[in-house]
């Protein structure tokens, strides 16, 4: 059959009333709409369901859109929605306090547009692959104590306390220490962890009596720092149980211990090279059949990060679109120097 103009605007009417109402879509209520006889909106919703863009509601002789009809409408029918003046507001506030980090401004608005949308909102964010090693300094506390302070050339400071193990020359630890910045200095953050193993390791294992120990400390300090620059935030995460789509005692329990689990972050989290908006419906989602995933990646100064939204199949598919490209584009026009 032939996707023609008057199926594809039944479609859009059939999914942009269905997400407003909750409620399956009769003929009767789309004649005047689309000025035909209730015999041929019958007869074009019969093509469309034949065509598997619309299904039949089990209680109602009314259609719901199919995972099908949300993917053709997301594909060739949804148009951006203009963001109300009190949306555009609300984020435009975060934007304007240049005393916050991207990163804290990312995660307010997060919630921002969690409790406008009523979705389950998440971002991941880490720092980024251009960040490059400034210094590493090791610090004596004391005889036992030590801080390792790693700072890379956006600014993103860490450090992490070390107590030596019984023994250890703690003068001999911090000679080593600027060894090892020389030969790091420069480093992207990511690739640290292979040149300690790989170039560094051999060298000081023929120098330093007991390099195991200070190999370890570097490790460990480059793990946490990765570690610390790689987080998820996630907001309203009750959101998504309130939906009425997910009503029954299985799909609440199915649902909320995916949003428990940590391996959820894997759908933030991407591959994908270009930074254009993706959305996932249903089962493509790799969260539940039940939902939709849209998400963008943003990148500012030494930050950058995946913002996702998670919300029914049933989702204002325009207005969300629209919050995120919004947002992603205040994030990355936003330059405040304190990454």
């Amino acid at each position: 059959m032939i996707m023609d103009d008057r199926k594809k605007l039944l479609l859009k009417e059939i999914v942009e009333n269905y997400v407003k109402t909750v409620k399956p879509v009769g003929s009767n209520s789309l004649c005047k709409k689309l000025k035909c006889s209730s015999a041929t909106i019958r007869n074009e919703m019969v093509a469309l369901e034949n065509m598997g863009y619309i299904e039949k509601n089990h209680i109602s002789s009314g259609r719901i859109p199919s995972e099908l009809g949300y993917k053709y409408y997301v594909e060739h029918l949804m148009k951006p929605k203009d963001l109300t003046g009190e949306d555009m507001l609300k984020l435009q506030t975060i934007f304007s306090n240049n005393e916050l980090r991207v990163s804290d401004a990312v995660t307010k608005c997060l919630e921002i547009i969690s409790d406008l949308t009523n979705y389950t909102s998440v971002v991941l964010g880490k720092s980024s692959g251009d960040n490059l090693l400034k210094q590493i300094n090791i610090i004596a506390l004391d005889e036992k104590k030590i801080i390792a302070v790693v700072c890379t050339d956006k600014g993103v400071v860490e450090n992490k306390q070390f107590i030596l193990p019984s023994g250890t020359n703690i003068e001999e630890v911090v000679k080593t220490g600027e060894m090892i910045n020389k030969m790091l200095v420069g480093t992207p953050i990511n690739k640290v962890a292979e040149k300690l193993e790989f170039e560094i390791k051999p060298i000081i294992a023929k120098k330093v009596k007991d390099y195991e120990t200070v190999y370890n400390i570097f490790y460990d300090a480059f793990n946490d720092f990765l570690h610390h620059n790689t987080n998820i935030h996630v907001a309203g995460r009750v959101n998504l149980l309130k939906e009425p789509e997910y009503d029954d005692t299985a799909s609440i329990k199915r649902i909320a211990s995916k949003l428990e689990d940590e391996s959820f972050k894997e759908i933030v989290d991407t591959s994908d090279k270009d930074d254009e908006l993706k959305i996932y419906i249903g089962e493509e989602s790799k969260f539940d059949d039940n939902v939709t995933v849209i998400k963008k990646k943003y990148k500012s100064g030494g930050e950058e990060g995946t913002i996702a939204i998670i919300g029914p199949k049933r989702m204002e598919y325009e207005r969300v679109v629209s919050l995120l490209n919004f947002m992603v584009d205040k994030i990355e026009g936003k330059d405040d120097g304190k990454q």
